[in-house]
């Protein structure tokens, strides 16, 4: 998973689900990219997301939430008014007067909107509301409707977030491109933090590339080197020439236009004849042992 911090400065809750966002390195973990602490202007009016993560199949919102006191019980989410834990007010680190299901609307919605308008409205938006327990608090959630683009979790434990994501891989079916993500990076206006092109795509996001969305970005030099490896793989492929490996040694020092390096020459004329000697030294052992041990 990338994980991109528009702003350091986030809210207690925001800093905790970062911490868990970049623990998911390993290959069984979800992957895509999130962003943590983001804004966008829709409709005249700023948005606020505690983070934004993609995944090849699907965009979440999350709304992340901590207890502010020890509090235990059954959490009561209504569809509309204030959040209840066993008969009190929930009460939050965020001093928002809002829910989470209220901005997590407002949110989704807003996004929903930005993607239709460019073409990606058959991406669903997904709202979640994170809820971190105090420690050994006893939590349980009553949700008294059905919402299936709204979940809430409450849990201290990040492989419970990557059970729902891998539940919402399984549910979602639209395909993310990479470049739906630089869309999406730019019109939100978060273009300095959009990764390049072959980032994304390790990340599981299709292809192809069209490398003018990172242009004016941070990552354009990236996209433009990934476009010109792409052009000389089908030129080497319309050619019908054998390419080099990487340890060959006109790649591992190659002859520089316009320059004449007597030292570049020097190694590489000596790592071929090192080569030539290994491989000649490796056919007269294989020799002498059929010799030796072959069929008299």
């Amino acid at each position: 998973m990338l994980v991109r911090v528009q702003n350091a400065a986030g809210t207690e809750a925001e800093l905790a689900l970062l911490d868990w966002l970049r623990t998911w390195r390993e290959p069984g973990n979800p992957h895509g990219i999130a962003v943590v602490n983001c804004s966008m202007f829709h409709a005249d009016q700023l948005h606020h997301f505690d983070a934004v993560v993609f995944t090849p199949t699907s965009c979440v919102v999350i709304e992340a939430e901590l207890f502010a006191v020890p509090q235990d019980g059954v959490l009561e989410i209504p569809l509309n008014g204030p959040w209840m834990v066993s008969g009190e007010i929930a009460q939050f680190t965020d001093t928002e007067k809002s829910t989470p299901l209220e901005r997590s609307r407002a949110h989704t919605f807003a996004l929903q909107d930005y993607l239709a308008a460019r073409g990606l409205g058959q991406r669903a938006v997904h709202g979640l509301g994170l809820i971190v327990p105090m420690p050994e608090a006893q939590i349980d959630v009553h949700q008294e409707w059905t919402d299936p683009s709204f979940d809430v979790i409450v849990t201290d434990d990040p492989h419970r977030l990557e059970m729902y994501f891998e539940m919402l891989s399984k549910k979602d079916h639209n395909r993310w491109t990479a470049n739906d993500i630089a869309i999406v990076f730019r019109g939100m206006g978060i273009l300095p933090y959009l990764p390049g092109p072959q980032d994304l795509l390790d990340e599981g996001f299709f292809g192809p590339i069209d490398v003018t969305l990172w242009h004016g970005g941070p990552s354009q030099a990236q996209a433009e080197a990934y476009a010109e490896e792409l052009a000389q793989r089908e030129r080497d492929a319309q050619s019908g020439r054998l390419v080099a490996p990487w340890y060959s040694p006109w790649k591992l020092y190659p002859r520089v236009g316009g320059d004449l390096h007597f030292g570049r020459a020097f190694l590489r004329i000596t790592l071929a004849l090192g080569m030539l000697v290994a491989m000649v030294w490796v056919l007269w052992i294989l020799v002498s042992l059929v010799l030796t041990y072959g069929p008299a």
